[in-house]
């Protein structure tokens, strides 16, 4: 429980986007991929997920952390085929975000980041699968009150927002918490608030992304030796550090991506790409898409 607590006291939560959608049209998305953690929330629409196409049950809540790649199906035939890593734009033909009054709908999704001490990709630094919450109607009244709140003008709406994100992401560490998930994971992410030398590595990569990421820099910060520091880090994290700095240089690329009007090679200049070639096939690596794409799917659904 304690350690639940300080997870809980030192994690950040920024809400992205929450919606009502209705199925169109069936259709199957191959590689469903998101830098932000998703929560969908299974209405009338039969959903499924997975390699085994495991169905939500109506009232069941899919997470899928952030990273994590899976399948989903929406409704029952497979005749349509999408290579996509969001619920956005690529799905248009097949979704329809729904007026909130909607009393109807298909399903409803949330996605949102999370940060350790505003550093650490939480729920990706646990490297776990997607999985199914169960019977929480806590859940599932919050995400309704966020898609309202999202889609209303009323004073204090960010702050509302703000908090019904935090609701929800205490209520999925509860369930996680209750039902006694992924505690090998826990236990090895505790080392966050145990060592504050990798806390120092944390910090010193996220303010210098586009400077001297090496592991000699790294070494140096967290004082042990440059040979030893890559094993130092993957003990304590599951990942190597360069894996982890290309991730974080791409979240920030699509942070950039969803917030300015910055060239995609000034963008991969500033999260320190001096190759913007190189980038780009990197950026398509990680996401399914390229950064163009990226701007335009974020362009329509943030006008």
């Amino acid at each position: 429980m304690e350690d639940f607590n300080q997870i809980i006291e030192a994690l950040g939560v920024k809400h992205i986007d929450a919606k009502n959608v209705d199925v169109l049209e069936s259709t199957k998305v191959q590689n469903y991929h998101e830098i932000a953690n998703t929560l969908i929330l299974a209405n009338e629409a039969d959903i499924y997920f997975g390699k085994d196409e495991k169905k939500l049950n109506k009232g069941d809540f899919l997470f899928i952390p952030s990273g994590c790649k899976t399948s989903l199906k929406f409704g029952e035939s497979t005749k349509q085929f999408v290579t996509t890593c969001s619920i956005s734009k690529e799905l248009e033909p097949f979704l329809k975000m729904e007026d909130v009054s909607s009393i109807h709908q298909g399903f409803a999704y949330m996605t949102f980041d999370t940060k350790v001490f505003d550093a650490v990709n939480f729920f990706l630094s646990l490297d776990i699968p997607p999985f199914v919450i169960s019977e929480n109607s806590r859940i599932s009244t919050l995400i309704q009150s966020l898609i309202l709140e999202a889609d209303s003008n009323h004073p204090g709406k960010d702050r509302m927002i703000m908090t019904l994100s935090d609701q929800v992401v205490i209520e999925i560490m509860r369930y996680i918490d209750e039902h006694h998930l992924f505690m090998e994971q826990f236990a090895t992410n505790m080392t966050y608030f145990k060592d504050p030398r990798l806390l120092d590595i944390f910090t010193y990569i996220k303010e210098n992304l586009r400077g001297d990421l090496s592991n000699k820099a790294l070494a140096e910060i967290a004082n042990v030796s440059e040979d030893y520091v890559g094993q130092y880090f993957k003990m304590l994290t599951g990942i190597n550090p360069q894996d982890y700095i290309e991730y974080q240089r791409m979240e920030k690329a699509v942070a950039l991506l969803r917030t300015s009007k910055r060239s995609i090679r000034e963008i991969g200049h500033d999260v320190g790409y001096k190759d913007t070639a190189y980038f780009c096939r990197r950026f398509k690596m990680m996401f399914g898409l390229s950064a163009g794409k990226m701007r335009r799917r974020e362009s329509a659904v943030n006008p």
